[in-house]
């Protein structure tokens, strides 16, 4: 709980920055405060304790995934300092969104009230939507923000129309209360809980980018600032998946299989869209879309099996996604601002130019594919393990040869690194992206080895 209120503290702080002529001093204090705040989230461990009225719980699983979006949140900062910095924007206005984003998320990880639930997409989304348009003068960014906002809307009203159907069937809004009445009923559901439950998991798998709701990414993805695009792959997905485990674990597992065989399908379509269209992509931003889909496709396995599997493999695949994908936009940014470009191309030849950079970015893109040593294998390999568990074989055996498809296109940066001449690209980075990228690729290689203190922590 204290750690929504000094993140929203640190928000509004930003706020004022500007007026009181504190611009210097923003990043400055937003990283200190977040490393302040990161320590406040690990001490309410084991706490387990209810507020307004058992609104909001914070409990392990709150406090894994906050501290997981404080972290992401406080690489973004880092990079900031340079990307906003460079391109003489209002950076008061731009990092108090960016925290405002961090609240919602904080919000969705510990909900235990569909009202709060929906309090805490709609902080983090509407942020997002402004941020997705935020580089005004490119029609691209505009383009991006609209359709963001446009889609989003729709997937808004989809999810309360749901969370209205739920209620009046349940008489609550309390997960609780929802699980007790699908226990005490089963087999004399109403039609309408089963309505307003299909209308959630809509809206939660468009939040997820999942298919078929997965078209507003790629767009988005290439259209948003490159640093935006970073956070929303990152820390947006996260919170998303978070929230749609806790309230399929705790609620609507207990109602029919029904359910499960809408998500089954959600999780064939989104591997086989996000790795098959992923072959064909030539924009790095689009591939890394792409890429996010494939993912969540992966992520949705946990989905399926959260009624029988604790939530530590999710945890798990979400830090080592999130620590490769920051990797490669550490290098990626700098990449595009010296070649005017997004295209793969932009990365050719960089092993003969700068060899340290074509290394890193090779082991990001090794991390993404699951590629032993770094976390992302292992990563798959627990998703997978308890899919198999939970007796998805054939969706699991998809998964596999999909995860074999992918290595392809994250092969295509490497290749076009090792394998064609050099452009005339000069690749110059700064001491804040180097800082960023050599932590996430160390903690990437760290958990990959020695997984346990990570994957015991549920």
């Amino acid at each position: 709980m204290n750690t929504i209120i000094y993140t929203s503290v640190l928000g509004f702080f930003c706020m004022l920055a500007e007026i009181l002529n504190l611009r210097k001093l923003i990043v400055p204090v937003l990283v200190l405060g977040l490393a302040v705040i990161f320590g406040l989230n690990l001490n309410d461990w084991n706490l387990n304790q209810s507020y307004y009225n058992n609104m909001l719980h914070v409990d392990n699983f709150s406090v894994a995934f906050g501290g997981l979006a404080i972290f992401v949140t406080l690489m973004v900062f880092i990079l900031s300092t340079d990307f906003y910095g460079s391109n003489n924007y209002h950076i008061s206005d731009y990092m108090s969104i960016l925290t405002f984003i961090l609240v919602g998320a904080l919000m969705m990880f510990s909900f235990s009230n569909l009202t709060m639930m929906f309090l805490g997409i709609e902080t983090l989304s509407i942020a997002m939507y402004v941020m997705a348009g935020s580089k005004r003068f490119d029609i691209r960014s505009n383009e991006a923000g609209f359709k963001y906002f446009l889609m989003g809307s729709f997937a808004s009203c989809f999810l309360l129309f749901g969370i209205a159907l739920i209620y009046g069937t349940t008489g609550s809004f309390d997960l609780g209360k929802i699980a007790e009445y699908t226990i005490q009923n089963q087999g004399n559901i109403s039609p309408l809980f089963y309505t307003g439950m299909v209308l959630m998991v809509f809206a939660m798998l468009f939040k997820v980018s999942a298919a078929p709701f997965h078209f507003w990414a790629p767009d988005v993805y290439e259209g948003a600032p490159a640093l935006i695009t970073a956070y929303m792959s990152t820390l947006v997905k996260i919170a998303a998946f978070a929230a749609f485990y806790k309230i399929m674990s705790a609620t609507f597992f207990y109602t029919s299989e029904k359910v499960e065989l809408v998500l089954m399908a959600a999780t064939i379509l989104t591997l086989l869209v996000g790795n098959l269209i992923a072959l064909a992509q030539s924009n790095f931003k689009r591939l890394l879309a792409y890429s996010g889909i494939s993912h969540a496709g992966y992520m949705m396995l946990v989905i399926l099996s959260a009624k029988n599997q604790p939530a530590g493999a999710l945890f798990y695949y979400s830090l080592a996604y999130s620590l490769s994908t920051l990797a490669a936009f550490a290098i990626a940014i700098p990449m595009f601002k010296s070649a005017g470009t997004e295209d793969i191309s932009a990365f050719n030849g960089l092993s003969k130019k700068n060899p340290l950079a074509a290394a890193a970015m090779s082991m990001a893109m090794l991390g993404l594919a699951g590629i032993p040593p770094f976390a992302g294998f292992l990563g798959k390999y627990y998703i997978f393990t308890e899919a198999l568990q939970s007796e998805y074989f054939y969706t699991t055996l998809l998964a596999i040869c999909c995860s074999m498809v992918g290595v392809y296109y994250y092969f295509k940066v490497i290749i076009a690194m090792y394998g064609k001449p050099a452009n005339e690209v000069k690749y110059e980075s700064t001491f804040n992206f180097n800082l960023v990228l050599w932590v996430c690729l160390g903690l990437s290689l760290l958990i990959g080895l020695n997984p346990a203190p990570i994957l015991n922590i549920f």
